[in-house]
């Protein structure tokens, strides 16, 4: 049983780049732990915002800057064919051109595929999102969140995981308490404590989420009642009011959540979501509309939407 929990099916997308958001947004839709995403458009660039250095491996250099490699990672106990699929029927709805492929490899070789990807990153103005296995960083005054993502998503370099992040930094004060919906990784959560809430809690329906953003918060400092997570669905789980509530996940669950976030919100809280394409704005405004919120600030990167909301106070 422990050697099967150890090996996985790699789903590997090959899309164009101008196609890779799109894709990406897909593939999130298949798996509850992240992907990750290969993308040489743009590495010069990149490598120099990163590490100010203009040497790159040569093996990089020989990477095909026009597609984008999108990773998916399948446990033992999931049928593969059900993802392929899905992402076969989205893509091709979509008009989107794409290759898949599928290999078998350990946990532990995927997570550390991903991680040379994965730097020290300032965001927003107060932030640098470090990853635990990176020594050496200059964090130049930054409140600095150390992560371990393992499985669960959420590293801040997803754009609308920044988007939320600095979202959070214009809105948390010393008297937020936070209700993280499907915490992941946990970064929400303690990014907020690192910005001076005065607790967080998060809820997600998977396990090893869960687990990882204990440990994570407890890298960080925090531990219970400070910061807490549970497994379970929203309404099962919290029964408390809180007066910042973020929810960064995919748009047909924030609109399922919209009806039940109400009853946790206090009444001049704000309620910051996430996770959302552009494509399907229209439809996520109108489930606002009907569970009686207003849009206080909309935020936008690379097609992705940030929203910030308040009960809408009817006048007498």
């Amino acid at each position: 049983m422990g050697e099967e929990q150890d090996r996985w099916t790699e789903i590997a997308v090959s899309v164009d780049v101008k196609d890779l958001d799109t894709a990406a947004d897909i593939a999130n839709m298949t798996v509850p732990y992240g992907i990750y995403i290969e993308d040489y458009s743009a590495l010069e660039q990149e490598t120099m915002e990163i590490a100010h250095i203009d040497l790159i491996e040569e093996g990089l250099l020989k990477k095909d800057r026009t597609k984008g490699i999108i990773h998916i990672y399948i446990n033992a106990f999931e049928n593969p064919g059900e993802s392929v699929s899905f992402l076969e029927d989205r893509l091709s709805f979509a008009g989107i051109k794409y290759e898949i492929s599928l290999n078998t490899c350990d946990a532990e070789d995927w997570q550390n595929n991903w991680k040379q990807y994965f730097h020290p990153m300032p965001v927003g103005e107060k932030l640098l999102i470090r990853p635990v296995w990176e020594e050496e960083y200059e964090s130049n005054g930054r409140r600095v969140l150390d992560i371990e993502p393992g499985l669960a998503f959420g590293t801040g370099s997803h754009p609308t995981t920044k988007l939320c992040l600095e979202t959070l930094e214009k809105y948390i004060n010393e008297d937020s308490r936070v209700l993280d919906i499907g915490c992941g990784s946990g970064i929400l959560s303690i990014a907020s404590l690192l910005l001076g809430a005065k607790s967080a809690f998060g809820v997600d329906i998977d396990a090893l989420a869960v687990k990882t953003a204990l440990d994570n918060a407890k890298k960080n400092g925090f531990e219970p009642p400070v910061f807490d997570a549970v497994q379970g669905n929203l309404s099962d789980k919290v029964s408390e009011k809180y007066n910042v509530i973020v929810a960064n996940i995919v748009a047909d669950i924030i609109i399922k959540f919209n009806t039940q976030v109400n009853e946790f919100l206090s009444d001049n809280g704000i309620y910051i979501t996430g996770g959302i394409i552009e494509s399907r704005e229209d439809e996520v405004l109108m489930s606002f509309a009907q569970n009686g919120f207003k849009v206080v600030q909309r935020f936008e990167e690379k097609g992705w939407l940030v929203f910030v909301l308040k009960k809408e106070t009817i006048e007498r």
